[in-house]
């Protein structure tokens, strides 16, 4: 159909939503107001404004991850695009499909050289796996029906649509009705017996990630490891891993190398489903940056773009354990109420006992975090989100998405405080919407991480200079002040007893509320 009183941006806003985008994080500028006009004449689409734009391309990564469809991102030209570009590496990294919709100047004025021109299309690719430019108003309709199919190609993809003003302004739009969801690529059923054989006894271990971490399939993989004495893991950052009481526990690859070299040591044999085989996230001095034994066997199955359902069913037949019941079924279980001066480990024990039935974890709690996991396993079933992409940042825009996907379900962020300043506007963003966010800041006041990466890097005694780089304290950052500044509730803890308390206020509430946890 063809409406010659349509422009290129109405025809773009009708068919993202018939398309099933429904959502828009936006950080609009000039060249991107005839999308912004477009909200007013088309009805449907959320637009949710973040003040800077990593806070948008994060939240966009959040809503993937819960929605399990894609939400839009609005930017203003390559510096609004290179603003958001370290959250859409970690986007990609978890397989989220986001759709992004870049403005550009009209070709007319590109010609001039004018102060924000840029290659967009170069900015872009590096983090997206679809780049186009929307020639004519004729055509966007059709541009963003391919931009949505492509995001939607599994496990998700990062789809880059760069609007020209003068494309959004003329009329002789023509909006297109969604296109079919490419059906994700057949797992390699050419191994699937050497896999299942492969499979035998301790020393052999099925490594999942992606998909493989629903409720339904861990039960699966529980299965095979029941039926055939496997070991059961996943990769170290996972996008979403559904856990807690009454689903199969699976643990992680650690973070640090000493102790995934010693984790992973045992296994001669290793079937890869939705993971890739383990790395290191850097390179050490004298250090592997493969974490698996000399001389182990690694089958890929499936990768994170196959059908991992197909794949864990079929391999489940393949090991005979399809009417095996699951092992490591995790108990209804909460460690005892702590009291006293938070420290790591009565840290861990007030977060479990606090995670709410069907509640949303996104953690980016860095060091702090570590001990977390098998503390929390007995917790009503939740779901944990990790940073799969490394780039600080992306803990509270990404809790902006998920709350945003999922509305009534509340979401508890653990930062650190070093990596939530990247992204600190969130919290205004968290405020106009009213989202049932609870922030939880580990205060150390240092990069902590770092400290730990000097000497892994072989600095074994750094001086006063080196170690000032690397703290937070001076001058302190008072996230109370920081938070109220910007609508968001807050207070700060020392104690176990006050931070349960205001765990759950916040959690029982509605609205956001931050916690400032003093390390």
């Amino acid at each position: 159909m063809t409406d010659d009183t349509m422009n290129g941006a109405e025809s773009l806003v009708k068919t993202l939503l018939a398309s099933g985008v429904e959502v828009c994080f936006t950080n609009p500028g000039t060249s991107e107001m005839h999308f912004v006009a477009a909200l007013d004449h088309v009805a449907g689409m959320r637009s949710v404004l973040a003040l800077q734009e990593g806070v948008a391309t994060g939240a966009a990564d959040g809503y993937y991850r819960m929605a399990g469809k894609p939400a839009s991102t609005l930017l203003h030209l390559g510096p609004g695009l290179a603003n958001g570009l370290s959250n859409l590496h970690n986007a990609k990294k978890a397989g989220s499909g986001v759709v992004n919709i870049i403005g550009e100047h009209a070709p007319s004025h590109i010609e001039l050289d004018a102060p924000l021109t840029s290659d967009i299309e170069g900015i872009a690719r590096p983090v997206s796996h679809w780049v186009r430019t929307s020639p004519t108003s004729t055509t966007v309709g059709q541009d963003a029906a391919d931009a949505v199919q492509a995001a939607m190609t599994a496990p998700g993809q990062i789809a880059s649509l760069i609007l020209p003003s003068d494309t959004a302004w003329t009329d002789g739009g023509v909006p297109q009705d969604a296109l079919a969801v490419p059906a994700p690529q057949p797992f390699d059923d050419s191994i699937l017996e050497q896999a299942a054989q492969a499979l035998d006894g301790p020393e052999t271990l099925l490594l999942l990630g992606g998909g493989a971490l629903t409720e339904a399939n861990l039960k699966t993989a529980g299965r095979i490891a029941a039926k055939t004495g496997c070991k059961l893991l996943s990769e170290w950052a996972n996008a979403r891993l559904e856990r807690g009481a009454g689903r199969v526990v699976v643990g992680r690859v650690p973070y640090p190398i000493d102790i995934a070299l010693k984790v992973l040591e045992p296994y001669k044999r290793i079937v890869l489903l939705g993971a890739r085989a383990p790395i290191g996230f850097f390179a050490y001095p004298g250090m592997p940056a493969v974490l698996t034994r000399e001389g182990a066997e690694i089958l890929k199955l499936a990768d994170g773009g196959a059908d991992l359902t197909g794949a864990l069913d079929a391999l489940c037949a393949a090991t005979g354990a399809t009417d095996t019941p699951p092992a490591h079924v995790a108990e209804a279980e909460l460690p005892d109420r702590p009291e006293g001066t938070i420290n790591l480990d009565n840290l861990a024990a007030v977060i479990a006992r606090a995670i709410p039935e069907n509640g949303i974890v996104v953690d980016e709690s860095i060091t702090t975090g570590r001990a977390f996991f098998p503390v929390t396993k007995g917790a009503p079933k939740h779901d944990w989100l990790n940073n799969c992409g490394g780039s600080i940042g992306y803990g509270m825009p990404v809790a902006i998405g998920a709350a945003v996907a999922c509305p009534d379900r509340k979401v508890l962020a653990l930062l650190g405080d070093g990596s939530a300043m990247y992204t600190v506007q969130a919290l205004w963003t968290m405020a106009r919407e009213n989202l049932d966010i609870t922030v939880l800041i580990f205060a150390n006041r240092s990069y902590k991480i770092l400290r730990g990466e000097l000497t892994n890097v072989g600095v074994s005694n750094p001086g006063p200079r080196a170690l000032d780089m690397l703290s937070l304290d001076r001058p302190a950052i008072d996230w109370v002040q920081m938070a109220r500044s910007m609508g968001v509730e807050a207070e700060q803890v020392t104690e176990c007893e006050a931070l349960e308390a205001a765990m759950d206020e916040g959690l029982s509430g509605s609205g956001p509320r931050l916690i400032e946890v003093m390390l």
